[in-house]
């Protein structure tokens, strides 16, 4: 196991902000302070950058097994590291589903030896077709430890009510995906003033604010937690506001381009823009914005979705969906940090420290005998977002021709070196 010292960087967790030398050993942080005089195999001057907390997405699509032309498990690892992210979250809707023992442990397999932890969300119901509920104890032993339809929401609330009522018992967290089917219908955008003027069908802002309202009632009545996916409209933050307040165990995630980017951007017909739940309007942008800050929204995700180019190429038939894991770093920085929005040690939160804490993993911090999941940035640092280089195997992102303001430099899993562009 390799041995580093990191030199003169400002170090930053959720309740540590100072400029300190850090030295790793054995995987873990062996010492922190001032002028440290270890000897080290790889020492790193951390003048001006940052080191923090390595990031965990608790929501991502690898597309493996199944769909190994959009993304699989090395490449969407790979790009995880450049995003500085150590750990994630990995959607079931794969084919096959996530619905089984022997397609879990395909994907955690598949993951060993990539310095990212990989860990399978199991589906809801069998095949995510809402026809019966999967067998949680069998998907739990292979190791799952939260369940979604993600990619559709469970249309049967009776057979919602069940499965949170089961995670009582089995200790999973069900995270939803809050879309009512037959409100969209089809809708391929924000329904409003620019898919009118598109001649665009639209997907109504109710059909993600009744589904949330349902899940919350739900999860209430059987005093259940209950995670919501990529709260996107005004309405879904304030019920997941006032939730909070009555104690209903709610938490939620929000991803960069819902609070950077409005429906304005489909007006260039791009596919690249699309993804579900959609670009909402400024008011939305603005109203998520106010709930990362006041604490309503817990952590901030990217719903990574890869899709291949000529999927892409057709406005209105294209696949919904956006990658994010290699930008997302540097876009809350610049919309949120940079702008004054928020502090250093609140972005570590929402990025690196709760979404482990809802799922009840080890946290990683900045100091002593903590694990070495960490990420080094330079948090002033401008560039331009270029799809083609991109670690992914899809391109499309929203960020495009964007600049932006910080970016990861080396990221350190378990004590390895498993990116670095210093």
């Amino acid at each position: 196991m390799p041995t580093i010292l990191i030199k003169n960087i400002r170090t930053v967790d959720p309740n540590t902000d100072r400029v300190q030398d850090v030295f790793i050993k054995d995987g873990v942080i062996a010492e922190t302070g001032e002028n440290l005089s270890f000897e080290a195999e790889t020492v790193i001057d951390g003048t001006d950058l940052v080191l923090m907390p390595s990031l965990f997405d608790m929501h991502v699509h690898f597309r493996d097994p199944g769909l190994e032309y959009k993304e699989d498990v090395l490449t969407g690892c790979s790009a995880a590291l450049a995003g500085g992210v150590t750990g994630v979250l990995a959607m079931p809707n794969t084919n096959p589903p996530c619905d089984n023992p022997d397609t879990i442990r395909y994907i955690i397999n598949k993951a060993q030896g990539t310095g990212v932890d990989v860990y399978p969300v199991g589906c809801i119901t069998g095949g995510m077709s809402g026809n019966g509920l999967c067998d949680y104890d069998a998907l739990k032993d292979a190791g799952v430890i939260c369940i979604s339809d993600d990619g559709r929401p469970v249309e049967n609330a009776e057979m919602m009510r069940k499965a949170l009522e089961l995670s009582n018992e089995n200790g999973l967290l069900v995270a939803s995906h809050c879309e009512d089917l037959s409100i969209i219908d089809g809708g391929k955008m924000n329904k409003g003033e620019i898919s009118e003027k598109l001649g665009v069908k639209g997907m109504d802002r109710a059909s993600e604010d009744y589904i949330t309202a349902r899940e919350m009632i739900l999860a209430s009545s059987v005093n259940a937690r209950i995670h919501i996916c990529h709260v996107s409209t005004e309405g879904s933050a304030a019920m997941i506001r006032f939730a909070k307040t009555r104690g209903v165990k709610v938490t939620c995630e929000t991803a960069p381009h819902y609070f950077m980017l409005t429906d304005k951007l489909l007006e260039k017909r791009d596919a690249d823009y699309r993804m579900n739940p959609p670009l909402r309007t400024d008011e939305d942008v603005k109203a998520i914005i106010e709930a990362i800050k006041d604490g309503t929204v817990d952590c901030i995700i990217t719903d990574h979705a890869p899709h291949a180019a000529h999927e892409k190429a057709d406005f209105e038939k294209a696949p919904n969906g956006v990658v994010g894991l290699e930008t997302s770093l540097a876009a809350t920085l610049t919309a949120l940090y940079h702008t004054g929005e928020i502090s250093l040690n609140r972005l570590t939160e929402l990025m690196c420290v709760n979404p482990r804490r809802i799922l009840g993993l080890d946290i990683p911090s900045v100091k002593k005998g903590s694990t070495a999941d960490l990420v080094i940035a330079d948090i002033n640092r401008k560039w331009t977002v270029e799809p083609e280089k991109l670690h992914s195997k899809s391109h499309n992102t929203v960020f495009k021709g964007m600049e932006l303001t910080g970016k990861p430099l080396v990221t350190i899993s378990k004590g390895e070196i498993r990116y670095n562009v210093l």
